[in-house]
């Protein structure tokens, strides 16, 4: 459950930190007028795999790996590394890039501002906090990812060895 909290943590702070951030939406069948709104923000999958380019702007936060380990003598320790993947669109080339780079660092700085997310989701500053701008050209839609690892809260044992 833990890793399922930090991704709804994850989805509560972006939503935040990302909520005046207006970005255009691609004209849909029947659309008569271009809209704006922040980026959604999904966990795991957006809600069908042929909308990639429909939801346009989103964040998509996905748990990619996850490690427990107790060195000797020492208390167990729980981390998950996280992609987050950030989409925008817009018809202009230089303004969608810019664009991209705007919602990923508005994450970028939140993050490392309160590095405590949730009370309880540290991000793992030795690790580091990586971001990828995908230099593909796949204009009006730009795409980009930041992997980021979190220190979890230890799980308890029930019984001592």
């Amino acid at each position: 459950m833990t890793r399922i909290i930090l991704l709804e943590r994850l989805r509560a702070f972006t939503e935040e930190v990302t909520a005046d951030l207006i970005m255009p939406t691609r004209l849909q069948k029947g659309d008569t007028e271009q809209s704006f709104r922040p980026a959604n923000v999904y966990l795991t999958r957006l809600p069908d795999g042929t909308s990639a380019t429909k939801k346009a702007p989103y964040v998509l936060h996905q748990v990619i790996t996850g490690m427990d380990q107790q060195p000797q003598g020492q208390r167990v320790t729980s981390s998950a590394k996280v992609r987050s993947i950030c989409c925008v669109y817009n018809d202009d080339e230089q303004e969608g890039g810019l664009m991209l780079l705007n919602l990923m660092e508005r994450l970028r700085i939140a993050m490392l501002r309160q590095v405590v997310i949730g009370g309880q989701f540290t991000l793992d500053l030795e690790a580091g906090l990586e971001t990828l701008v995908y230099p593909d050209d796949t204009a009006p839609y730009f795409v980009g990812e930041m992997i980021s690892t979190w220190k979890l809260p230890p799980v308890e044992r029930e019984v001592n060895l």
